[in-house]
């Protein structure tokens, strides 16, 4: 499976939950690369589109490889047997924590341009990113919404690695993927186009064309 851009795996994986689901469901993306997918699906199911960040929790000396990952309302999940692994003390993951999170509550209050957060409780939530590699941001972005009391949780993506599409399905109410290839490398293997979203760009899909002034720092 090789997508052309995000917009194109997104019109497709609007097809597959077309079939499933109507038009009473919340569609919610994972900034930022989510967000040009989850603008299909919700535009296809006639949905809102709404956002939730998860901020990864990067390892010592290596950020990209995530020990954990946190949302901005505070809900976090850990890979434990990496923390072991690594050495990794409470200490730094109390400060990693505070610290991620606070980037998410500001991340998020910026791609929302002072919107309010749709209502979850009591919603059939679609919980649409990119991909999923590891899948610590989507575990921590399920739990909160568990926390914030979705009738139902159901995942959408266009790509996953095997193992963790294994594990999500143990969480999730349901998972569709389109894809779930190996040898599994990375999400963008599977993207001619993967250009990274920038926040603008991420708002302007979501709430329209920003009013005019400097970003604060993400």
């Amino acid at each position: 499976m090789m997508y052309e851009n995000r917009e194109q795996a997104g019109r497709l994986l609007a097809a597959r939950l077309m079939q499933h689901f109507g038009k009473d469901v919340l569609v919610i993306a994972l900034p930022r690369g989510g967000l040009p997918v989850g603008r299909e699906v919700a535009d296809a199911l006639e949905a809102p589109l709404d956002i939730l960040v998860a901020k990864k929790i990067g390892a010592p000396g290596n950020p990209e490889f995530a020990i954990g990952a946190v949302t901005a309302r505070g809900n976090r999940v850990l890979n434990d047997e990496a923390i072991i692994a690594l050495g990794v003390g409470p200490h730094y993951i109390m400060d990693k924590t505070r610290e991620q999170g606070q980037a998410a509550t500001r991340r998020e209050a910026f791609l929302r341009a002072n919107r309010p957060a749709e209502r979850v409780a009591g919603r059939t939530v679609i919980l649409v990113d990119d991909g999923v590699a590891t899948g610590m941001t989507m575990r921590a972005a399920l739990l909160d919404l568990r926390d914030q009391k979705a009738e139902r949780v159901i995942i959408a993506v266009p790509v996953a690695a095997p193992d963790t599409l294994r594990a999500l399905r143990r969480l999730a109410d349901e998972v569709v993927a389109l894809a779930s290839p190996e040898p599994f490398h990375a999400i963008g293997q599977f993207y001619r186009d993967f250009s990274q979203v920038s926040d603008e760009e991420a708002r302007t899909i979501l709430v329209g064309t920003p009013k005019p002034g400097h970003a604060a720092a993400l």
